[in-house]
């Protein structure tokens, strides 16, 4: 017999074939052409497919912002249900929202949704279940759901308080065995990824436990088949002998795991795997799909081209390398709106991708929310004029040389881009050296012209991400929070935009990267 195990991850509310930057867009990705890859797969199997969505779907375009702006996530999670997925796991993202959001987004939802490894005051799975056991064909399927543990290092505090986040490994110990007990086949569906190179088992990031699915497959046997996702990597694979996909990022893959299953006289037993992802490029989109969400995407494109200020001079992002290097006046802007909606005098943030722009002559919500992409709030923190130096050796190090040419560095753009982590200051004149080693680069900081000492206090602005740590920056914490300006920072730049409607294109270039 032939089981199809199908998985669609990190969709990010990503539901027509656009990234919203311009209308009418046919790009290789949607879930409007992930439900017609569907529907083929299905039709064409020979025996039972279950069909999984592994994690971050309410967040992440433009569309589910507006949804959740306007508290109507079931207009968003409609679309899940019509392709009648088996289960559903938690994402990171699923919290960004807040608490009442994502438990909404749950009740919505029409079938089970997993997360073992979050557990409530009670040690009881807090949202969900932890797993899902389903029968299809006389064969008994569990389903096993997992989150990455890393995200108390991303939310605001007050989201996640009162939840525990458990390592996936240590988790999966416990139940794999009694699911083995249970069912003919166990599946492991993990919203997180690989810490390790998959081939030769070499880390190929710090070991945080934010992705934990290499550790897994060395410690914990038993495992027929595992979906992965949040790193928004293309991999169809076998670690030790398990069949392993992750189907990249805003549905432009679905993945698919092939078990050959024989009854023996001890039971099923699988005797042969197979790893596939299908790119949906040149896939037509599911006319019911796109009939179930037209009337919201024409709101949405209506929002969006709401004019909300105008621009003096060029905020255009031509080259987005060099606007990491030479201060871009939309860097210097956003750093701008940050420090008026929170007092500080010094002020952090990252270009988060290379897909923006910037801003032209008319800016418009459209312009805001394809290139400020994140749900981000802010937050204000008291740290040392130490801490503020750590931050920027950790910046520093997210750029290297290449023949004598300043790069964003490899470490870091594979297995995921981490453009986000690299940031900008506003209120400080600082000087990065690339000559220098890692971690003794900034020759020069200074804070209203005179040079920073450590044991100085100072009050930054960055975005919530970066408040409590994320990104591996350790010299920021939640205990160093003063105040917090709970408005999405998207709101914050229309808001500021209201009040000034002409800025001026302009950078100070308080900031050098030396070569």
């Amino acid at each position: 017999m032939e089981v199809k195990i199908l998985a669609t991850s990190d969709m990010h509310g990503y539901v027509e074939p656009t990234n919203y930057a311009e209308k009418n867009s046919d790009l290789p990705f949607g879930t409007e052409k992930v439900a017609t890859l569907i529907k083929e797969i299905r039709q064409q199997a020979e025996g039972p497919v279950v069909l999984i969505e592994n994690g971050d779907f309410i967040q992440g375009s433009p569309l589910s912002y507006y949804l959740a702006k306007n508290q109507r996530v079931g207009e968003l999670t409609q679309v899940i249900n019509a392709l009648q997925y088996d289960v559903g796991v938690l994402g990171n993202h699923e919290f960004n929202y807040g608490l009442d959001y994502l438990k909404a987004a749950i009740a919505s939802y029409n079938h089970p949704v997993l997360a073992a490894n979050i557990l409530d005051k009670t040690g009881q799975p807090a949202f969900g279940k932890a797993y899902e056991l389903i029968k299809k064909d006389g064969l008994t399927i569990a389903i096993l759901g997992l989150v990455t543990q890393y995200i108390p290092h991303w939310e605001q505090p007050a989201t996640v308080k009162e939840l525990t986040f458990k390592s996936i490994v240590e988790t999966a110990k416990e139940y794999v065995p009694k699911l083995r007990a249970q069912a003919d086949l166990v599946v492991v569906a993990y919203h997180g990824g690989f810490e390790k190179d998959l081939v030769t088992g070499e880390p190929t990031e710090l070991l945080t436990g934010e992705n934990e699915g290499y550790q897994l497959l060395q410690e914990v046997s038993g495992i027929d088949a595992l979906v992965t996702g949040h790193q928004h990597r293309e991999i169809a694979t076998h670690i030790n002998g398990v069949p392993v996909i992750q189907p990249g990022y805003r549905g432009s893959h679905i993945g698919e795991i092939i078990l050959q299953v024989a009854q023996t006289a001890e039971g099923f037993k699988v005797s042969e795997t197979q790893a596939a992802i299908h790119s949906v490029e040149g896939v037509a989109v599911a006319a019911e799909i796109r009939e179930l969400i037209a009337p919201i995407a024409e709101e949405v494109e209506v929002w969006l081209d709401q004019p909300v200020g105008k621009v003096q001079g060029s905020m255009e992002i031509t080259n987005p390398m060099a606007a990491r290097i030479h201060e871009h006046p939309y860097i210097e802007f956003i750093n701008r709106v940050q420090m008026a909606a929170s007092g500080a005098k010094i002020s952090g943030t990252s270009l988060f991708n290379n897909e923006g722009k910037g801003f032209g002559a008319q800016i418009t919500m459209r312009d805001v929310i394809t290139n400020y992409i994140y749900p981000n709030t802010l937050a204000v923190l008291k740290v040392s004029g130490a801490d503020l130096r750590a931050a920027l050796e950790q910046t520093a190090n997210y750029l290297t040389l290449v023949d004598g040419e300043v790069v964003f560095n490899p470490d870091f753009i594979e297995p995921k881009p981490q453009y986000y982590n690299y940031d900008m200051y506003e209120g400080i004149d600082y000087v990065i050296d690339l000559t220098k080693p890692a971690f003794e680069r900034i020759t020069k900081l200074e804070f209203e012209g005179r040079a920073v000492e450590s044991t100085d206090e100072l009050e930054i602005v960055i975005n919530q991400y970066r408040a409590v740590g994320g990104g591996n920056y350790a010299m920021f914490e939640a205990g160093k929070i003063i105040r917090e300006i709970q408005i999405d920072m998207t709101e914050l730049i229309a808001n500021y935009l209201k009040e000034h409607p002409v800025i001026q294109a302009e950078a100070n270039q308080n900031f050098t990267v030396l070569v």
